[in-house]
């Protein structure tokens, strides 16, 4: 038998001497970690320059064009598609006609009720303390956050002929749902919050100062409320006014549910463009492009408002 001696040379401090098939300049080329850090360099440098470049205002820019277009591109495309020789045909229809008058009527009902009924009592959250006030303001401030749809069935379960109340109403000869008086209801539910809440915080910001000074004057309730509090707080009642006749004229849900879609006594605008949109939609479309430009109007008076207040 033969047999190979294996020599395995040694360093003095007994480390092998075995020779690497790589060499170390090799293991750390083909390493990842150097590439990685060589990445992370060029991303730091694209994010330094990006930052100090102007580049940032593009991270607000991108964004707020696309909200921006989402509100902007419908609009447009409804302008376009409904501005056609048909038009004024359609704008002047007696369809039209009766949904635009009834949708007038019952949202200035609607917005003068509202001042009557909701002027007191935001004069009353904003300067009284009392108990439970801010419970009063919880409830007042619901519906605006309801779905249109719980708002309907309330109103419909509550003063329905077979609702809570509705008994007590037939047995005096009164029947809501299914009536024009409905459809104020329904409006005045909807959208009457908005005029409180403008109203109370506009009763809230005026100076407590001045309701000394006219106490001091020995200034009753009344005169303090009409003389001082009233002209005081006039542009945030007639903005909350304002708001509450926009969103009345525009009510849909809890007025289908409630008052129903019968054409001249129920129907109001909105309901006329659902019923437009199964049977003629060009109706649908004029009264829709009617309805954008009472509240571009309403809204851009709102904005000259407030601007003015803070100038």
């Amino acid at each position: 038998m033969c047999f190979r001696l294996m020599v395995k040379p040694f360093y003095k401090n007994g480390d092998s001497v075995r020779s690497n098939k790589f060499s170390p300049m090799q293991v750390a080329e083909d390493s990842p970690l150097p590439r990685l850090l060589t990445l992370m360099s060029r991303l730091k440098h694209f994010i330094s320059r990006f930052l100090h470049a102007g580049y940032l205002n593009w991270v607000f820019i991108i964004p707020g064009a696309i909200l921006l277009a989402l509100f902007a591109l419908p609009l447009f495309a409804l302008f376009v598609r409904s501005i056609n020789k048909d038009f004024f045909s359609n704008a002047f229809s007696e369809q039209a006609f009766k949904a635009l008058r009834l949708s007038l009527i019952t949202s200035t009902v609607t917005t003068a009720g509202t001042v009557i009924l909701g002027t007191p009592l935001a004069y009353m959250l904003a300067r009284w303390r009392f108990r439970f006030r801010s419970w009063i303001e919880l409830f007042i401030d619901l519906p605006i956050v309801l779905p249109p749809s719980v708002a309907g069935l309330a109103l419909l379960i509550a003063f329905g002929r077979r609702g809570l109340f509705g008994s007590a109403l037939n047995i005096l000869g009164i029947s809501l749902p299914f009536t024009t008086a409905a459809v104020v209801l329904a409006q005045t539910f909807v959208a009457a919050p908005l005029y409180v809440r403008s109203a109370r915080i506009g009763f809230t910001e005026i100076d407590q100062q001045l309701e000394e000074a006219a106490q001091v004057e020995g200034a009753n309730q009344w005169q303090l409320f009409y003389e001082v509090m009233f002209p005081l707080a006039g542009r945030a009642l007639f903005s909350g006014a304002i708001l509450t006749w926009t969103r009345a004229l525009g009510e849909f849900g809890a007025t289908i549910l409630f008052a129903g879609n019968l054409e001249g006594v129920t129907q109001t605008m909105p309901m006329a463009i659902y019923l437009g949109f199964e049977s003629n939609l060009g109706v649908a479309l004029t009264l829709s492009v009617l309805l954008i430009l009472v509240s571009v109007l309403l809204l851009a008076l709102t904005r000259r408002l407030e601007k003015h207040e803070q100038d």
